[in-house]
Order: C-alpha cells, then sequence, then structure tokens
C-alpha cells in the first residue's frame, strides 16, 4: 500500500527542519539534532524518578515510570532507539509514559552510552547492569522481580534481543516476553527492504551502515550480542512480540528474526503495518497506526505478565 497520509504530513514536517542526515555531520552534532525533532508526548503516570545506578565503566543514568495503583508491579526495561548513536531518556520519554500506562507496568528507561565513544559491547553491558539492578532491587522501584519483559524500538530492539541471549546464557532472569519494534537484528545490507527502501522513508541505508560502522568492530560482526541473527540457537528464547513497518529497510531482518524465533519454537507473534515507516512507534500523537502500534504492544505486556510469575532470586 502506499505511503500512509499521516506519516507523510509527519516527513514533511521533520523535512522542513532542513536537518542534515546524521552519517554527513559529527556524532554530537547528529545528538542535538536529533532533540530538535517533533516527539509525540506521553500520558501523565504516577511517578517519574531520574536515578543513576552502578554500572560496568560508572554510573548509567535510568529514569523510572510507575503507574496508577498499589503494585508491586511488573517490570519493563526499555532501551531507546537512535542506532547506538543518538538518543537518550527524553527521546524515550513518551513510549515510556505509553508503556507505563498501557501495560501496568514499571518502566525502566535505560541511558546506556552511546557509540562511537563506546563501542559494542559496551552499551548492551550497560544495559544488561540496569536490567538486572531492576529486578535485584525491584522492592525499591515498586516492582515484582517474577515479572520481567524486556523492549526497544530499532537499536534499542537490537538491545531487547541481546539481553533476551543474555539471559539465557548467564543464567536468568526469566523474562516474560521481548518487544522488539523494528529492531536491528542483523548487518545485511542486502535485503529486498533494504533495496526498496534505501532512501525516502526517515531511516536510509547509508545512515544504518554509518550506525554500524559507529557501533562494532570487526571481531563483534558475529557476536550475537551485537548481531543476534548470529545466534547459533533461539531455542528457549522469551516470548517475542516482532514490531515491523512496512516502509523500513530494517523490515526483513525484524521478520526474518521473528521467522527463526519460531522455527526454535518460540511463541512470537510479527505485526507488519503497512504504510508506515522506521520511527512510527513514536508517532502516536500524529499517526493512528502509532498508537495502535503502541497499543498492540501493552496489550502483548499485559497478557505475558498475566501468564508470568516463576520466582526468580535475586543477588
Amino acid at each position: 500500500m502506499p505511503l500512509d497520509p499521516q506519516v507523510v504530513a509527519v516527513m514533511e514536517q521533520v523535512a522542513a527542519l532542513g536537518l542534515p542526515a546524521p552519517h554527513t555531520v559529527s556524532p554530537a552534532e547528529a545528538r542535538a539534532n536529533a532533540k530538535k525533532r517533533p516527539r509525540s508526548p506521553g500520558p501523565e503516570v504516577a511517578k517519574v524518578e531520574d536515578r543513576n545506578i552502578p554500572g560496568p565503566d560508572g554510573g548509567v543514568p535510568v529514569r523510572i515510570y510507575t503507574p496508577d495503583g498499589d503494585g508491586p508491579f511488573p517490570i519493563l526495561a526499555w532501551y531507546h532507539g537512535g542506532g547506538w548513536v543518538v538518543g537518550d531518556l527524553e527521546s524515550a520519554d513518551g513510549v515510556s509514559r505509553s508503556l507505563c500506562a498501557g501495560g501496568q507496568c514499571v518502566v525502566v528507561s535505560v541511558d546506556y552510552r552511546l557509540a562511537p565513544d563506546t563501542k559494542s559491547p559496551g552499551p548492551a553491558e550497560d544495559c544488561w547492569a540496569a536490567t538486572t539492578w531492576a529486578v535485584n532491587n525491584a522492592a525499591e522501584i515498586n516492582g515484582d522481580p517474577a515479572r520481567l519483559a524486556v523492549g526497544g524500538d530499532s537499536a534499542g530492539g537490537n538491545l531487547a534481543a541481546a539481553m533476551s541471549l543474555m539471559a539465557a546464557d548467564r543464567g536468568g532472569p526469566d523474562i516474560a516476553l521481548q518487544l522488539l519494534v523494528y529492531p536491528v537484528a542483523d548487518r545485511d545490507f542486502g535485503t529486498v527492504s533494504y533495496t526498496d527502501n534505501a532512501e525516502g522513508y526517515s531511516l536510509t541505508k547509508v545512515t544504518m551502515q554509518y550506525y554500524w560502522d559507529q557501533y562494532i568492530d570487526a571481531e563483534h560482526a558475529t557476536n550475537p550480542y551485537a548481531v543476534p541473527m548470529q545466534a547459533n540457537d533461539l531455542a528457549g528464547q522469551p516470548p517475542a512480540l516482532v514490531i515491523t513497518a512496512e516502509f523500513d529497510p530494517l523490515r526483513d531482518e525484524g521478520e526474518a528474526y521473528a521467522k527463526r524465533l519460531r522455527e526454535a519454537g518460540v511463541e512470537t507473534t510479527a505485526t507488519r503495518y503497512d504504510g508506515m515507516i522506521h520511527g512510527f512507534f513514536n508517532m502516536g500523537a500524529a499517526v493512528d497506526k502509532g498508537r495502535q502500534a503502541v497499543d498492540e504492544a501493552s496489550a502483548a505486556l499485559r497478557n505475558a505478565f498475566a501468564r508470568s510469575g516463576a520466582p526468580y532470586a535475586a543477588d
């Protein structure tokens, strides 16, 4: 189907800002420019708290969102997108609020270190530290350590998949759902979606190649924590919801990862939103299908949390 008219309107609004492509400026400039893009606000929630938690190389900033109610609530660790180069707690604020309210869970949004200053595996290890901190300190945040989900969009979806792989390798914690929103799952620029959507739809092929170059050195190209499709065996991975967009270079790799999860016996739902572009999940204020996708994610979180509850022994 053609591009959704609501998406076209957002693209025109962004184009009017006249921002240069991220790969044509320094990382610092790209981050500053990313902050100028319009963002959909999220709903009010009962509590929002910024904290700094221990990480592998200094503190990791997190923002903790608590829904209305008494708790203890399930926990969602959320990792923002931005090609591992841009993005922060502010760029993830609207979606974090929406998933907190819709999923009826505490959301721990993670401000992991960014490339190229910190390359793989540093950002993933920051996310791991924050995720395990949330479980091990669940009482502090009115959370339930036995009900954990991980999620993220784009590079954040990559990190969420990495957290699921790490949990399997490192003995837990148990994860009720991995919420992968147009995830960076592979490093293959020859897919049909990369060819068809190489430019003209917000995220471009050349920008993704730039992001990968900033994030990994050659020795990490086969590391599944950086490139989830490199994992040899996905059996036993957490249930997954994989959301993709029709006009997104990353569409095919997200759907291929969902297919591999299914073939490994993992309960997996893959939903492609036609007429959408990369980033639509964060456009709920202006794009109906953005709201629909967040609603789908929220329902998947509620259902996964309702089915989970196996105890996890905190450190």
